[in-house]
């Protein structure tokens, strides 16, 4: 973290907004992750599949060429342990699914629209997290 710089992350979160944009002008759709992951498999016709797999296939394929030209040493915390891991996924799933979408709909998105329910979703996602992250410190000690 010490090498941060603002043009970095306002970079990302220009390619961020504009990927969200052209999405929902060339398709009609919102970038919300999960929806996106959920439709591959709810739907029904191969070209709505299609747009689906190729948008995680870049997410994943960006990731992989970021981390390729920016190699990051990541050392994982020892205290975290699979059964963490595993937990804290199924509990994203179910919030996610609480919550009628991920972050990046309701944040980015729904936000961006003035949408009431993105707006409270993302209050409660932000509220959650600082009470998540007391709770951890408290009785964890991480």
């Amino acid at each position: 973290m010490e090498n941060f710089t603002p043009y970095s992350a306002l970079a990302g979160g220009v390619l961020i907004g504009i990927s969200a944009s052209l999405l929902m002008y060339l398709n009609g759709r919102v970038a919300g992750i999960s929806g996106i992951v959920g439709g591959i498999f709810n739907r029904s016709t191969w070209a709505e599949k299609a747009w689906r797999i190729a948008f995680i296939i870049g997410l994943v394929l960006g990731g992989f060429i970021y981390a390729h030209y920016y190699p990051v040493s990541i050392v994982p915390r020892e205290f975290i342990t699979t059964t963490w891991l595993v937990l804290g996924g199924l509990l994203v799933g179910f919030g996610t699914a609480m919550g009628s979408g991920c972050t990046s709909g309701h944040g980015i998105c729904g936000v961006s629209r003035f949408s009431l329910r993105s707006l409270s979703a993302v209050a409660s996602f932000l509220l959650s997290g600082i009470v998540t992250v007391y709770i951890v410190k408290q009785f964890v000690g991480a």
